[in-house]
């Protein structure tokens, strides 16, 4: 299906969102009957990925991360050649901006609240320099509903300092400021988020009886170093098939055969949930 394109986006406007909130979100890109095709390959890869050892990271009770190959999934380049994702990747990280992941988040039914978090330690860039250097993209294959564990974010707080404690996870005297700050987002099959991982947020639980399966997508800088926890591959037939605008921001071994994947992110404070 081809993505709804609006002629151009302001830069203006997606700097101001994510160095403002550290969050924006682009309504209807896809088409809905493309997600149902991008939420059946997520199924797919995620029933082979519980049956391998290693291939589905916990991220708390019934909580699941997949990485996966990008040429198993049939959507993957029209992600990544989206104009919104292609404009938000430039204006925000530069024009030799490095996709370096590729996955997806699995809150299952009984999935549990987790505790305030972002997903890896503040770079200096970022906490010193105030710029950010990797983006995550979100796209939900649900419509999301407010039983079934939506995603939080504590708007702004990609810039706090958590020196003199946990780098990932806030101490609970600061719970109060990002509850002040806390959005509860509710996409639709269709909708695209980019987001500083580094802004404080959480998912909550699912009380319903269906999954909330997501895809992420993980983008640096030229000087981010979010490859080092990924090991993004394609074979050498489909990179060559890739068109060129993707092929040069695809940061990736090139195989002849893809071989299975060793996660590396693993997040153990998500493990129990959140405190009380």
């Amino acid at each position: 299906m081809t993505s709804r394109i609006t002629p151009q986006y302001d830069v203006a406007t997606i700097m101001g969102g994510l160095y403002g909130d550290g969050i924006i979100g682009c309504k209807a890109a896809f088409a809905r009957d493309w997600v149902a095709g991008l939420g059946a390959d997520i199924a797919q890869l995620f029933e082979e990925a519980r049956q391998r050892p290693g291939g589905a990271l916990e991220r708390g009770p019934n909580r699941y991360y997949v990485e996966i190959h990008p040429e198993r999934l049939s959507g993957f380049v029209d992600i990544v050649s989206h104009p919104w994702v292609v404009a938000v990747c430039e204006a925000v990280l530069g024009p030799d901006y490095k996709i370096v992941e590729a996955g997806f988040d699995v809150p299952g039914p009984g999935a549990m609240k987790q505790p305030w978090h972002r997903d890896f330690p503040s770079p200096p860039e970022t906490l010193i320099g105030r710029r950010l250097n990797s983006l995550a993209f979100n796209i939900t294959t649900v419509d999301v509903s407010d039983d079934m564990g939506p995603f939080e974010i504590a708007t702004g707080t990609q810039w706090d300092d958590l020196a003199g404690g946990d780098p990932m996870f806030p101490g609970q005297e600061l719970y109060d400021r990002y509850e002040a700050r806390c959005q509860r987002k509710l996409p639709r099959m269709g909708d695209i988020s980019a987001r500083s991982a580094l802004t404080i947020h959480r998912g909550t639980a699912n009380r319903s009886d269906r999954a909330r399966p997501v895809f992420v997508l993980g983008v640096d800088a030229p000087d981010g170093r979010n490859a080092d926890k990924h090991d993004l591959q394609a074979t050498r037939a489909y990179h060559a098939s890739l068109p060129e605008a993707v092929r040069r921001h695809l940061h990736c071994r090139v195989v002849d055969t893809l071989e299975p994947l060793v996660q590396a992110h693993a997040i153990e404070g998500l493990l129990m949930g959140a405190p009380g």
